[in-house]
């Protein structure tokens, strides 16, 4: 499987070293998950081949990488408390640790899901900015460029 990144450079990225994550806890499937869900809503399919190929390194280091590590982890984050296996869906638990309570669990996943979501913006900025060095890239094609009607309400995405 073709990814933009690996689990090791997610891991590093998604996740501080306070927060240690096995590389083995993403998997490709989750990256290229997270490229279809949020990267090639952004690039555009042309672009995204491109940065397949390895074309535009310093786009992919600097944009693309941080922002798809931010939407892996908002992916993988709520599998991560819990394990499956062969006895179930089970949870771990300890004498010195305890799972995180429903609040603290929504507040960390608000985080999460806005720093993604500002990694994309930044992304989104960068090409509309530089669009003539990335040939590719069509803005018509980004997401974050429309807007949707739904009765009176006006949705920016």
């Amino acid at each position: 499987m073709i990814t933009l990144s690996t689990p090791a450079e997610v891991a590093a990225s998604a996740f501080s070293a306070a927060e240690y994550i096995p590389e083995e806890a993403i998997t490709e499937a989750d990256i290229a998950a997270a490229e279809r869900h949020s990267i090639i809503p952004v690039t555009g399919r042309a672009l995204y081949e491109r940065l397949a190929a390895g074309g535009y390194p310093t786009l992919c280091e600097e944009f693309v990488k941080p922002a798809l590590a931010a939407s892996v982890r908002v992916a993988v984050q709520p599998l991560l408390a819990v394990r499956c296996g062969a006895c179930g869906i089970v949870t771990p638990r300890s004498d010195s640790i305890e799972p995180a309570d429903a609040k603290q669990r929504g507040e960390v996943m608000r985080a999460l899901r806005r720093r993604a979501s500002e990694l994309l913006r930044r992304l989104s900025e960068e090409l509309e900015r530089s669009a003539a060095a990335y040939p590719e890239y069509d803005s018509r094609d980004n997401i974050l460029n429309r807007c949707t009607i739904y009765g009176d309400i006006v949705q920016t995405h």
